[in-house]
């Protein structure tokens, strides 16, 4: 029976990856891969070579939702129409001659409180930076409690288009405002998805 689940370091290793991600402040791409969906996992690695190709230190939500968007058809099944997906992708693709200069050398930062004990700590003197935003960073947190609550081992993409969603000082909800996507309604459509997933056969993506 599944029981809804508060916090993620009270997950069981099978469901969520509070032990490998609690053992560090800055958890790699290798750690969480095992955590995420195949879909999802793609998606990861194209917000990385994103930002690694801007020029970027870090990988932000709007890195993830650029990536998210072009890669995930679970996810574009979330936004109202071709025409609102296409609006999105537009002022994403801006980015790197228009708005997003302004966030070059720049961390972005988190309205959402984090979970995990070491992530709540500040990294320690000498460590290696860490490859998420603080605001990414808990975006991925919040996908993997969404998936842990379903009792699902593995995040999915729409898991965490509701977690970059979720935090209105992301960069990804700034995207999302310019383009005319309200980010309450974005995540109601997603929990109707999936709320129509959970009717059908389980099908793993």
């Amino acid at each position: 029976m599944h029981h809804p689940v508060p916090r993620p370091q009270s997950l069981p290793p099978s469901v969520a990856p509070s032990a490998e991600l609690a053992s560090s402040p800055s958890p790699s791409l290798a750690a969480v891969a095992p955590f995420l969906t195949p879909s999802l996992a793609t998606v990861v690695s194209g917000a990385r070579r994103r930002a690694l190709r801007d020029g970027d230190r870090q990988i932000d939500t709007a890195h993830l939702l650029h990536s998210l968007v072009e890669s995930d058809p679970e996810v574009g099944a979330a936004f109202e129409g071709g025409h609102q997906l296409a609006r999105v992708l537009g002022y994403l693709v801006q980015r790197s001659i228009g708005y997003g200069l302004r966030w070059q050398r720049t961390e972005e930062g988190s309205a959402v409180r984090r979970l995990l004990p070491a992530a709540r700590g500040a990294e320690s003197p000498g460590a290696r930076p860490s490859p998420w935003s603080p605001a990414a960073a808990a975006a991925l947190e919040g996908a993997f409690l969404r998936a842990a609550e379903r009792g699902e081992p593995q995040a999915r993409g729409v898991d965490l288009l509701v977690a970059v969603a979720a935090d209105p000082e992301s960069r990804a909800v700034e995207v999302l405002r310019r383009a005319g996507v309200d980010p309450a309604a974005l995540t109601a459509r997603v929990t109707g998805l999936l709320a129509a997933r959970d009717e059908e056969p389980s099908q793993q993506v």
